[in-house]
């Protein structure tokens, strides 16, 4: 199950990657695991987010196909001013083209500007703001984990029955 999923969470990048044109026609693409490697979020994601990654583009069997992909890694700290310059420097020098995890709603919204700006892709599995999915929603982000519209959302109340007598 582990490698189906991240088979297909690897193999929804790279077609989002190839339809946007994310990548050039040399098969090589870059992922950048923006992460919260010290902070209150580290054993969420962390240094376990990274190996995660690593461990999807294995599992994908894709060097086998003739692809070559690296997975860097940064601390964003939960700063969204040093999230957002680290995603800048690794799209303009680094050519990242898929950002994944960024733990942290405010470090995700700023990282969601910048790649709808440069049009790389963001996989976001670790912020919760339901923005994401509803007011600063782009075709750039794919927001793959709960949000916090459904936990502030009431519960309807359970239908009533009428007893037959």
């Amino acid at each position: 199950m582990k490698q189906q999923l991240s088979a297909l969470l690897l193999g929804t990048a790279l077609s989002v990657a190839a339809a946007t044109g994310a990548f050039a026609q040399d098969k090589t693409i870059k992922i950048g695991v923006l992460t919260d490697n010290s902070g209150l979020y580290a054993d969420l994601g962390g240094p376990g987010s990274t190996l995660a990654a690593q461990m999807a583009v294995e599992d994908a069997g894709l060097a086998g196909k003739g692809w070559k992909v690296n997975v860097i890694s940064a601390d964003h700290q939960n700063k969204p001013d040093i999230g957002s310059n680290v995603a800048r420097q690794w799209i303009d020098v680094e050519k990242v083209d898929i950002f994944v995890d960024v733990l942290n709603s405010g470090v995700a919204l700023a990282v969601n500007n910048i790649v709808k700006e440069k049009n790389a892709i963001l996989i976001d599995t670790g912020a919760a703001t339901s923005d994401l999915t509803n007011a600063q929603c782009t075709p750039n982000t794919i927001h793959w984990v709960y949000d916090t519209y459904i936990p502030a959302t009431p519960t309807p109340p359970a239908p009533t029955t009428a007893s037959i007598t």
